[in-house]
C-alpha cells in the first residue's frame, strides 16, 4: 500500500527506483549459497581444538610457584588458576596467604574470603530449605552433601567452622537417608564416614560405616572407611578383624591398601 502510494505521487521517480533496486540486487548481491559445510544432522558433534603446547608447557602447579616465590612466575600461574573452577583450588589458595609477595597473598586472601562467604550464605539457605520441606524429594539434600564435601574436605575453615559445618553436613546426609537411602552414592557415604572421622566424631563415623558396610557390603570403601575409623580409635580387635574379613572376601583390592594390609599383617606377627 505504502509503495502503491508512493507511485501515485511519484509515478516515474518511484517506479524507476524500485526497477534499479531490483537490478541491483540481480547482478550484484544475488548467488547461490554454498552449502557444503552446513550439516542438518540432529547428531552433537564433538569438535576438538588442538592443544595450546607453548602455554602448556609455562603451567606448573600453584604449590610449585609458591616455594620458588618469583613473583612474575607466581601471579601468572595465580590468575590461570582464577580463570578455572576455583572451588577445587581452595586449599592451595590458602597457601599463597603465606606468600611474600603482599599482592598475592592480599589477593587469595580476597578470592578466599569471598569463595568462603558464598558457602556460609548458601550452606545456610539450602539448609533451611531441607529442614523445612516435608516431600519425598531428595535432590536439596543430595546437592548439599556433594558441595559441602567438595569444601570440607580442602579444611580451608577453622577448626570451630570446620567441625560446626561437618555436623551440618552429616544432618543433611542424616535427612536424605530417612528419606531415601538409595540415594546416598558409595562416595557419599565415604565423604560423611571421613569427615566425621576427621572431627573424631567416632560415634557419627561408626554409625556411617554400618549404613556403607549394609548397602554396599563388596566395595572396597566400605572395609577402608571401618579400617581408618577403628585404627583412629585404636581398636585393636575390630581393626584386625575387618583387615581379615577384607583378605577373605573377593573385593579387588587396589595399592594403597594391599600395602597397607602387608605392613599390619607384618607387625601382627
Amino acid at each position: 500500500m505504502i509503495r502503491f502510494i508512493e507511485m501515485i505521487l511519484c509515478p516515474v521517480i518511484v517506479p524507476l527506483f524500485f526497477f534499479m533496486g531490483h537490478l541491483f540486487y540481480l547482478f550484484v548481491f544475488w548467488r547461490d549459497a554454498n552449502l557444503v559445510d552446513v550439516v542438518f544432522s540432529k547428531d552433537r558433534v564433538k569438535t576438538n581444538l588442538k592443544a595450546d603446547e607453548e602455554a602448556e608447557r609455562n603451567i606448573i602447579p600453584l604449590e610449585e610457584a609458591l616455594l620458588v616465590n618469583e613473583k612474575k612466575d607466581l601471579r601468572s600461574v595465580f590468575v590461570n588458576v582464577m580463570r578455572e573452577d576455583i572451588r577445587n583450588s581452595l586449599a592451595s589458595i590458602t597457601l599463597a596467604l603465606d606468600s611474600e609477595d603482599s599482592e598475592t597473598s592480599h589477593y587469595a586472601a580476597a578470592v578466599l574470603s569471598d569463595e568462603l562467604n558464598k558457602f556460609r550464605i548458601f550452606v545456610q539457605k539450602q539448609l533451611t530449605q531441607v529442614r523445612e520441606k516435608k516431600d519425598s524429594d531428595t535432590e536439596g539434600e543430595e546437592i548439599l552433601v556433594d558441595y559441602m564435601d567438595s569444601i570440607l574436605k580442602q579444611h580451608v575453615f577453622s577448626d570451630h567452622e570446620q567441625r560446626k559445618y561437618v555436623n551440618e553436613m552429616a544432618e543433611a546426609a542424616e535427612l536424605l537417608y530417612e528419606k531415601d537411602a538409595s540415594r546416598i552414592t558409595l562416595e557419599r557415604y565415604e565423604a560423611v564416614c571421613l569427615r566425621t572421622l576427621e572431627m573424631k566424631d567416632y560415634g557419627a563415623a561408626e554409625t556411617w560405616c554400618r549404613r556403607m558396610e549394609e548397602q554396599y557390603p563388596d566395595e572396597l570403601s566400605a572395609y577402608t572407611c571401618r579400617l581408618k575409623l577403628y585404627f583412629a580409635r585404636q581398636d585393636r580387635e575390630a581393626f584386625f578383624q575387618t583387615l581379615d574379613a577384607l583378605k577373605k572376601s573377593d573385593v579387588v583390592i587396589d595399592r594403597e591398601t594391599l600395602e597397607l594390609i602387608r605392613i599390619f599383617s607384618t607387625r601382627r606377627q
